[in-house]
């Protein structure tokens, strides 16, 4: 199929509009957590937003290269998302976006491309289902924790460590401050892989 025909090329320029919106909102939320002395969620919002840029630069060139760099405009008519400016509740909503993409919108534009003989383009919307499946967990268990101010207290004692001196302590909650190096709370690292595969 002509590519510049193709729902495929809709649906990639739709794909990174998305992404692009998405490394945005992420990079808007890392400021908030760094305002609220949260640095280990500052940093981890700034990895989803590094993410979702990648995500958006792998549809962007689809587009040049598949076009042979003769598309100069796409008109898109899409829904876009904006949540509420607060971390407790972006938090959560953010991780319903990400599911949507991971369950429905990726998987259905992969078919498309497959079905319009995108195949290597079809394998990259899976793929990045696949991540954005990993983001929607990691934003909804640190939602979860955000919203019940569980954020640094855990039932079972756990392995807190401060991201700027490396000191650990194991307790059911995180120390206030690093009785070693002094930073806040909110520079412990949180082992996010480990407790999701705990959780599963």
């Amino acid at each position: 199929m002509n590519f510049n025909e193709s729902v495929t090329k809709t649906n990639l320029a739709r794909s990174f509009a998305a992404e692009c919106q998405a490394g945005a909102r992420y990079q808007f939320m890392s400021k908030m957590a760094l305002q609220d002395q949260r640095q280990f969620l500052s940093d981890t919002m700034k990895t989803l937003a590094k993410n979702e840029m990648a995500h958006a630069k792998i549809f962007y060139d689809y587009i040049i290269e598949k076009s042979e760099g003769t598309v100069k405009n796409i008109s898109i008519e899409a829904g876009y998302p904006y949540v509420e400016p607060e971390l407790k509740c972006s938090l959560l909503e953010e991780s319903r976006i990400e599911l949507a993409e991971a369950d429905n919108i990726y998987p259905s534009f992969a078919r498309i491309a497959k079905d319009e003989g995108f195949d290597d383009i079809a394998r990259s919307f899976e793929m990045i289902a696949g991540v954005e499946q990993t983001h929607h967990k990691i934003l909804e268990y640190l939602g979860t924790l955000y919203k019940g101010n569980r954020l640094y207290k855990r039932e079972n004692p756990t392995e807190w460590k401060c991201s700027s001196c490396g000191h650990v302590d194991i307790s059911k909650e995180g120390f206030k401050q690093c009785p070693l190096c002094h930073v806040a709370q909110g520079y412990i690292i949180i082992d996010l892989e480990k407790e999701l595969r705990e959780q599963n």
